[in-house]
């Protein structure tokens, strides 16, 4: 079913990922180094499994639990791109359990069945990113008030996706759509697939700095104190203890600081500035950014709280007159810098503390 699976080179150590995530992933150490073990797990299954052998290594399904835009599907997806596999992103809040209206849990799979081509051999070996499982856990007294808040269908969700994370054959639906024809199927088989679950639980982000008011908007000035999240925070928050127990590997993301955003617009390859830059040039029009004109814009994206995922918007913003009249201007250069962008999220209703 559709070509060979891509070839694993062995000699990829731990350190190798790293490198390669730390091209495009600004800061997050501790998160980095975690994934880059899990893919390097990731690959030794995949290599026996080739080899006709049973895995020496479990399953390092990761969940990810950091503020809005702190860069937690930018990781998986650079970690699927080091590994050279399919990766498929989706939501957990649109699926629910067996015998509610919804999206099956196995639909999920066709996602990266798709992204493989409909490659089984390919799906088999990918990587499948779960956002917002924080949004599917059970109803429960919250931590401060001992009201409830959650949807009590979560935890049966988290239950159906049991079978997914530890590793099982399952019908997986041709189609992602709700309904799906029972007989319309493809036998997938997931052991051997990475999950990497997501969620700000940012309620029990809240009570573990206590005291600290706008904990996922001040990312510039604070970081995470040294306490790691245990599994046990995440059950009284309302994860299921079996769910809990197929994410072995729990990684907490740092709000970003403002330096790291700068360094995220300006310098990754795939920085945002230098996108907008080529749009430009595609009208032959040259835009000089001076270096005072990008911390108004972080700090922009801060105020909205959204993190380093605020950016694009921000620039967008900044450049919307240009982006419009760029066709029809002549040839020509133009700078970018601090008092242009002040003026123009000024006029965007910005109430900017600017330093």
């Amino acid at each position: 079913m559709g070509g060979a699976a891509p070839t694993l080179a062995k000699e990829r150590t731990p350190r190798d990922f790293y490198r390669h995530l730390n091209r495009f992933v600004v800061g997050q150490e501790r998160a980095k180094r975690a994934i880059s073990i899990a893919a390097y797990n990731h690959g030794q299954r995949i290599a026996a499994k080739r080899a006709g052998q049973a895995p020496q290594i479990c399953k390092s399904n990761v969940l990810l639990v950091g503020p809005t835009g702190s860069g937690k599907t930018h990781l998986a997806r650079h970690l699927a791109s080091a590994l050279d596999v399919p990766f498929a992103a989706v939501d957990a809040t649109e699926y629910t359990e067996a015998g509610y209206y919804g999206r099956d849990v196995e639909q999920i799979v066709t996602e990266l069945l798709l992204a493989s081509g409909r490659d089984v051999a390919r799906c088999e070996e990918g990587v499948i990113f779960i956002d917002e499982v924080d949004k599917i856990a059970r109803r429960m007294q919250t931590l401060d008030n001992g009201s409830g808040g959650r949807d009590i269908g979560g935890e049966g969700v988290q239950h159906a996706l049991l079978k997914l994370l530890e590793g099982r054959e399952v019908f997986v639906p041709n189609h992602p759509k709700a309904g799906w024809d029972k007989d319309d199927h493809t036998v997938v088989d997931t052991s051997n697939i990475l999950f990497i679950c997501a969620g700000t639980f940012s309620e029990l982000s809240g009570s573990m700095h206590k005291g600290r008011a706008g904990f996922a908007r001040k990312a510039s000035r604070d970081r995470l104190p040294n306490r790691r999240l245990t599994h046990r925070d995440l059950y009284r928050f309302g994860m299921v203890e079996e769910f809990l127990g197929r994410l072995p590997v729990v990684v907490q993301l740092d709000p970003l600081t403002e330096e790291e955003m700068v360094e995220i617009l300006t310098k990754t390859p795939d920085n945002i500035v230098g996108e907008f830059r080529r749009r430009l040039a595609l009208d032959k029009v040259e835009i000089d950014f001076r270096d005072d004109a990008f911390m108004p814009m972080v700090q922009y994206a801060q105020e909205q709280g959204l993190g380093a995922r605020g950016l694009r918007g921000v620039v967008e913003e900044v450049m919307e007159n240009l982006l419009f009249e760029a066709p029809q201007m002549p040839t020509g250069s133009f700078t970018i810098d601090r008092e242009f962008v002040l003026a123009r999220l000024r006029g965007a209703g910005a109430t900017l503390d600017v330093r």
